[in-house]
């Protein structure tokens, strides 16, 4: 339920049930199983790191050597070789960087990549109860932000810090080399960083967690109030959604402030630490040079040595501002990527090969419903007690009215849901029972995806040839305009690409099925878009696609259960009854009621003047009648 649908009902908004995030345990768990295959590009990474580095400090050493050759008054071509092996080093702590900076790019790269299609392949895995839960604003926040978020770390946060790492080690070792006292004096300013990154750690982590669910309910309440802006408007209610909007916009805000509060005290102790090790590293220079424990060029090596730590610590220590960010946003996917595969669903009947057909006698399948009770909501069922056989080859019309649970069943058959009790079964040809459903699900929402009108259609077969692809869409009648499309089959559709009419998306999924070709098709009001001109053309369609095959039938018109084999009619999600055509119309039930209501509603249109009805009217005579209002399922 969404935001909207709460406001229309005076309620609360409901609260979400967010997708799971992971452990900080978990995700370097996960972080170094995506590594592990590539040990050996990250051994290369971090060796060509560390001889970047090391080359990189020897800059100090030389110019502390110019410094006693020109305190010593030595000539002045006594330099050229300090001079002549620093631009040498210049040249080859740059050579080394680049390739090591481009291997940690690579490697991040590619276990990004990996996480990826983890996350991805699990999202669209998720369990469609979890999703509608959680709210679209939360897996579209991670499908975006977040993998936005841990791929700019990635770029450039990764190697950065590896590197400032790397640096801030091996300068304090090279200290510690020319004399163990400078290095002492260097860790006075570790005590205050120390606690800086505690303290910036201990503080960061849950304001950036929440500031994630805080853009991703954000992100809910923009989805909620867009979608419904119609309804929205019809009600009156733009005040209430803009101060939801302002609301959670308002605290999204607050804690991005909150961050910028706590960076700008962050720097602020950094600042403190950077003076206080300069000045031991500068006094304890002062005594060992009047004590004539080392020379003035290496006390200045020194000082220049402790000068070079202020852009790695700082490098360092702000890119824990990152690393906490992306850490937030990776524990966020690894949460989804994490969750557990669903039981596989068996294959339906085996595809046919390449030149190969389908046939509708390929593939039946007989679907048994066991007292199936149904509730999105704990305390709200949906369905109660169903029990329906839809025995091999028959066509079952779902009629009643909005409310009565026909969608809902349809879905607990196709799959999509699992039901709260109860259990679902097919029994293909071969008599083998499997738990998991063979079925193909068309409902009136057909998506269109972008690209070449063949490449969709392959969606539902890989290996289908060009043929296949023009007898699927003769058999619901969409050759005609499919080949007078620009480029025929290869006509781009979708976003950006050629735009179909609602009738010809309809068509185009119910090719999908008849080359998908499964046992038991289930088609949930799926000619519900046509107008009055094309319910016919798609009707027809319809019946050829599923021909051969079990099928179960949302009536969106009550002209489809009039044909069916059998028409099952549901009030108050239970099945109250079960017949032909003829037995219901002359058991007098709800049946015969909504067929009266229909039959009354289409004579009444049949009768309407011609003069004084346009196409429009027409249309809208039949879009009020029961057939679409009363018997339409929301």
């Amino acid at each position: 339920m969404s935001d909207t649908a709460a406001g229309l009902g005076g309620t609360a908004p409901v609260a979400r049930q967010l997708l799971p995030t992971a452990t900080q345990a978990r995700t370097r768990a996960a972080v170094r199983e995506l590594v592990r295959p590539h040990r050996r590009l990250a051994l290369g990474a971090f060796a060509m790191m560390v001889v970047a580095t090391a080359v990189g400090l020897l800059v100090q050493p030389l110019l502390g050597r110019i410094v006693d050759l020109v305190a010593d008054h030595r000539p002045p071509g006594s330099i050229t070789l300090p001079v002549v092996l620093l631009v040498l080093v210049a040249l080859a702590q740059g050579g080394t960087t680049v390739v090591g900076l481009a291997l940690v790019s690579r490697l991040g790269e590619t276990v990004l990549a990996q996480l990826r299609e983890r996350f991805v392949e699990k999202a669209l895995r998720l369990p469609l109860e979890q999703v509608e839960k959680a709210g679209a604003g939360d897996l579209t926040a991670r499908v975006t932000r977040d993998v936005s978020v841990v791929g700019e770390a990635v770029r450039s946060a990764l190697p950065e810090l590896a590197r400032s790492l790397l640096a801030i080690v091996l300068t304090l070792a090279a200290m510690a080399a020319l004399d163990w006292r400078f290095f002492l004096a260097a860790l006075i300013a570790v005590p205050v960083q120390a606690s800086t990154a505690r303290w910036y750690v201990r503080n960061a982590v849950p304001l950036y967690a929440e500031q994630r669910i805080a853009t991703g309910s954000q992100q809910q309440q923009l989805l909620d109030t867009i979608a419904g802006a119609s309804t929205v408007r019809a009600f009156r209610l733009e005040e209430e959604h803009t101060a939801r909007v302002t609301r959670r916009s308002s605290a999204a805000v607050e804690l991005t402030l909150r961050g910028v509060r706590l960076v700008l005290n962050f720097y602020n102790r950094l600042h403190v630490a950077e003076y206080a090790g300069l000045a031991a590293v500068l006094v304890t220079g002062f005594l060992l040079v009047r004590g004539g424990s080392v020379s003035i060029g290496t006390a200045t090596a020194a000082a220049l040595y402790f000068h070079s730590l202020f852009s790695p610590v700082n490098q360092a220590l702000v890119l824990l501002d990152d690393a906490q960010s992306a850490t937030a946003a990776l524990a966020r996917l690894v949460g989804v990527a994490d969750q557990p595969s669903p039981e596989p669903q068996p294959s339906p009947e085996p595809q046919p090969s390449a030149g190969h057909e389908p046939r509708a006698t390929d593939a039946h399948g007989t679907v048994t419903v066991t007292g199936i009770d149904h509730a999105y909501e704990p305390g709200r069922p949906v369905l109660h007690g169903v029990d329906l056989t839809l025995r091999a080859g028959e066509r079952v019309a779902l009629v009643g009215v909005s409310g009565a649970g026909k969608t809902t069943l349809a879905k607990l058959i196709a799959g999509v849901h699992r039901p709260t009790s109860g259990s679902v079964r097919v029994t293909t040809d071969d008599g083998v029972p499997r738990q998991g459903l063979p079925v193909a699900l068309v409902t009136q929402e057909t998506h269109v995806f972008a690209g070449p009108l063949a490449d969709d259609l392959r969606l539902a077969r890989a290996g289908a040839t060009d043929d296949e692809l023009r007898t699927a869409l003769a058999t619901v009648d969409a050759l005609d305009w499919a080949g007078a499309l620009p480029d025929g089959l290869d006509t781009v559709v979708g976003d950006g690409g050629h735009r179909l009419t609602s009738a010809q998306v309809q068509q185009l999924a119910l090719a999908r099925l008849v080359l998908a070709d499964p046992p038991v098709a289930v088609l949930d009001e799926a000619t519900a878009e046509a107008g009055s001109t094309g319910a016919r053309l798609l009707e027809q369609a319809a019946d050829r696609a599923v021909e051969g095959r079990t099928a179960l039938i949302v009536a969106h018109r009550l002209t489809q259960a009039a044909t069916a084999d059998r028409i099952v009619v549901m009030d108050g999600g239970r099945i109250v009854e079960n017949g032909t055509h003829d037995e219901l119309c002359a058991a007098a039930g709800p049946y015969a009621s909504l067929w009266a209501a229909w039959s009354g509603t289409r004579a009444t249109a049949d009768r309407t003047p011609t003069h004084h009805t346009s196409p429009h009217s027409t249309t809208s005579h039949v879009t009020t009648s029961p057939d679409t209002t009363t018997v339409k399922d929301h």
